[in-house]
């Protein structure tokens, strides 16, 4: 069978998306993946000797993209409980750091209350770069948002845009 469908650019898609009339909440599916699921894939990952960009990829960018769904899906409560549950420590302070650091992210920016696990004042590290090349680094010293800031943990303004 052969496509017969339009093919429409990425910016035409995102067109689409942006004036599709949203959908009712639905909470009923609940929260599937949590930080605290994809920080113990994320242990697994260092373990087995993965790069952290690997982590920071498969776990917590995993973690928006699950927050995001849960978001749109249920509003903030639902997908606050993303973050409910303290991530298991990964053997990365870095990759720790930015669990927490995303965790009061969002909560700052969707208002809801940030977890007390995400306070520890040991997920901090001295400094990380998670998936930001050298030639954007002056980028991510300025404009990483505050709660990633505090962590020692350095984006630009789109190392959280998702597609």
């Amino acid at each position: 069978m052969v496509f017969q469908g339009e093919v429409l650019s990425v910016g035409a898609l995102l067109d689409v998306a942006r004036t599709t009339p949203e959908t009712a909440l639905n909470p009923s599916v609940g929260v599937r993946h949590t930080a605290a699921t994809n920080a113990a894939v994320c242990r697994t990952l260092v373990n087995d000797g993965e790069a952290l960009d690997v982590c920071w990829r498969l776990g917590v960018l995993q973690t928006l993209d699950d927050y995001t769904s849960a978001l749109r899906r249920g509003g903030p409560d639902l997908a606050a409980g993303v973050f409910a549950d303290e991530p298991p420590r990964t053997g990365s302070v870095e990759v720790d750091a930015a669990f927490a650091a995303l965790a009061e992210h969002l909560a700052e920016r969707d208002g809801w209350p940030t977890p007390a696990w995400a306070q520890d004042p040991s997920r901090r590290t001295a400094g990380w770069y998670p998936a930001v090349p050298a030639i954007f680094r002056a980028e991510a010293d300025r404009e990483s948002p505050g709660a990633f800031r505090r962590r020692g943990i350095l984006i630009t303004s789109r190392s959280l845009a998702r597609a």
